[in-house]
Formats: C-alpha cells, sequence, structure tokens
C-alpha cells in the first residue's frame, strides 16, 4: 500500500502543500472549513507524520514535559489532567514525570527531559524552592512553576492559587460560626502553597484579635498511626480546640474519622475544613467544607503562557494569582 504524502492529503483537499502543513501544525491562517477538509482527508487516508524528520527539520519536538510530586494528590493530578488536554489539542504530546516529592529524583527527571528534547517545561516541585540549573543543558528550554514558588522567579512564570485568601476566608468562617479556639494542622514538610495557607490563618486570627502560639498549629506526620497519636496528644494538651483548618483534604478527612474515634462530634463540638475541595469532600460523614482551587483556570493559564514562552523566551517574571473559592459543607456548620 502506498504511503499518503503531504502533497497526496493537498492534491486530496484541493488545497497547496502550504495550507495542508499549517493545519497539521495548527499554525498560520487558514478557515474553519478548511482545517475539517483537511483532517478529514487525513482520516480517510490514514496519513501518518513522520515526527522524527520533523523534529529534524523544525528543531522541535512537539513534547511537552511535566514535572508532578505525587500523581496521587486530586489537585495535583486534576491540574496535569486538564494541561495534558489543552496540550494535546494544540498538537503537542506530554511527558508526565511523578517525582515522588523527591529532589533527586526530580533533578534526575530534569536530565532525562533535556535529553528528549521537550520543547518546554511545566514544574509542579516537590522542593521547597525549585531551581533549573542549565549548566549542563544544550539549550534552555522555557519552563513555567505551577502552586511551589522558584527560587528565581525572573527565569519562569509562576502560577498559583490565592492561598493566602483561601486560608484567611477559611479561618474568618470558623470563628464567625462560632470557633474561639481554631487551630491549622499541616504535614512537617515545607512548602510554599503551606506557607501562605499559615499565613492567611495568622492573618484571619489576628484581624480578630486571636493570639496565635503553639496551640494554634498541630503538625503531622504520615503514616496515618503516627497522625492519630499526634492529634490525641495535640487534643490531650488543648482541650479547648473547636475547629481545623486543614492544609489540604487529605488531612481534614484523616482527622474527621480521627476526631470520630474519639467521640468528637462534627460539627457540633469541632468544626473542620479542608483545601482543594476533592470529590470525596461531599462523601465523607458529614461531607467536608473546602477551599476550591479552579484547576480549569489555572489548567488553562499554565499551557497559555507555556506555549506564549516558547515563542517569546525572554518575556519572564510574571506572577499570575488565581483566585479560590470557599464550600461549605456540614462540617463547619452554623
Amino acid at each position: 500500500m502506498k504511503k499518503v504524502s503531504v502533497k497526496d492529503i493537498a492534491k486530496l483537499s484541493g488545497v497547496s502543500v502550504a495550507t495542508v502543513s499549517r493545519v497539521i501544525n495548527n499554525n498560520g491562517r487558514f478557515s474553519e472549513e478548511t482545517r475539517k477538509k483537511v483532517l478529514q482527508v487525513i482520516e480517510e487516508t490514514g496519513y501518518e507524520m513522520n515526527y522524527s524528520a520533523k523534529t529534524l527539520r523544525t528543531n522541535k519536538s512537539y513534547t511537552i514535559g511535566i514535572l508532578v510530586p505525587d500523581i496521587s494528590n486530586y489537585f495535583f493530578s486534576d491540574v496535569v489532567q486538564k494541561i495534558e488536554y489543552i496540550l494535546f489539542e494544540r498538537g503537542y504530546s506530554t511527558i508526565i514525570c511523578n517525582t515522588g516529592r523527591n529532589e533527586k529524583k526530580e533533578l534526575d527527571y530534569l536530565k532525562v527531559l533535556q535529553g528528549k528534547g521537550v520543547d518546554g517545561l511545566i514544574v509542579i516541585s516537590g522542593a521547597e524552592e525549585f531551581s533549573f540549573d542549565y549548566t549542563e543543558a544544550k539549550k534552555e528550554i522555557p519552563y513555567i512553576c505551577i502552586d511551589r514558588e522558584p527560587k528565581d522567579k525572573s527565569q519562569t512564570t509562576f502560577i498559583s492559587s490565592n492561598h493566602y485568601q483561601g486560608a484567611f476566608e477559611a479561618t474568618e468562617h470558623l470563628i464567625k460560626v462560632g470557633c474561639r479556639h481554631p487551630i491549622f494542622a499541616v504535614l512537617n514538610r515545607k512548602s510554599t502553597s503551606a506557607k501562605e495557607r499559615l499565613s492567611g490563618f495568622k492573618e484571619a486570627l489576628k484581624k480578630n484579635h486571636f493570639t496565635f502560639d503553639n496551640s494554634s498549629i498541630l503538625y503531622l506526620d504520615n503514616p496515618p498511626a503516627e497522625m492519630k497519636r499526634q492529634t490525641q496528644a495535640f487534643f490531650n494538651n488543648y482541650p479547648t480546640t473547636d475547629g481545623i483548618l486543614a492544609t489540604n483534604d487529605a488531612i481534614a478527612l484523616e482527622l474527621l474519622n480521627i476526631l470520630h474515634n474519639m467521640q468528637y462530634k462534627i460539627p457540633e463540638q469541632i468544626k473542620v475544613i479542608g483545601f482543594d475541595d476533592s470529590p470525596i469532600t461531599n462523601y465523607s460523614t458529614p461531607p467536608l467544607s473546602s477551599v476550591q482551587q479552579d484547576t480549569a483556570k489555572i489548567a488553562e493559564t499554565a499551557a497559555n503562557h507555556l506555549l506564549y514562552l516558547m515563542k517569546h523566551p525572554n518575556e519572564t517574571g510574571q506572577t499570575l494569582i488565581v483566585p479560590v473559592t470557599l464550600k461549605l459543607r456540614q462540617s463547619s456548620a452554623l
């Protein structure tokens, strides 16, 4: 069977070779009618692009690398899935690398992606401060950072939810519904998002004339058995605790289970709010209040800005903050 060429596609479509090329690369001017006609011929003929030749010709791989610290985390997986969909629609394939919050693994994946000649990177780092060393790279790769603030923001575009706003509004709600000793629950690891959420929590306490001290923050460690021990010890030391803002939904849901086992009534005795608004929040007992991050907006902003940086590599240094929304459910009811 004869292999179909771009010239064959052009002839069957009734357009020029240049127009077929523009449609395939989604680049340049052509009408929607022309696009549909060319794509239909491509589908009918089973035309397959020679990506290796295209890469050599254009010095582009049409591939984007995505680093994610924990693909099992709802927020990360949801954002990455939405980014992958947008980039695929724009003609790019993606290589998704799960770093497991391991800085060495993160650096190793960066080298692998450089070796594969990706055209751009989307980084959700597991490190406290992400930095990209180009000293061994063959070319500088445009990259953007999501959620985790990079060490040098002048080299990238930084996109983040308004973690401060979300924590501030959630804490104010806890105070509004009667909590007199609200606490912030967080895992014993550092991230810029957790720092921002803690800052929002502190500012809401300050605004409402509450004191922030050792009784205001519950540090937790995995596994769940250790988390249970730490929570029980904390409540033994600070039995007047009556409200919790958890730094993510996974912690909040684990705390709901622990508090149930400790015979606390939710929300009558303790009110709980999470962060991320993962789907499971509707099915916990009681349903969990949470701060919703706009993953669709984050994904769209990330994809669009990376594609822009790939064409304008010197236009870095932006910080883009995406608003959040407090979703109230029975776990923090009045």
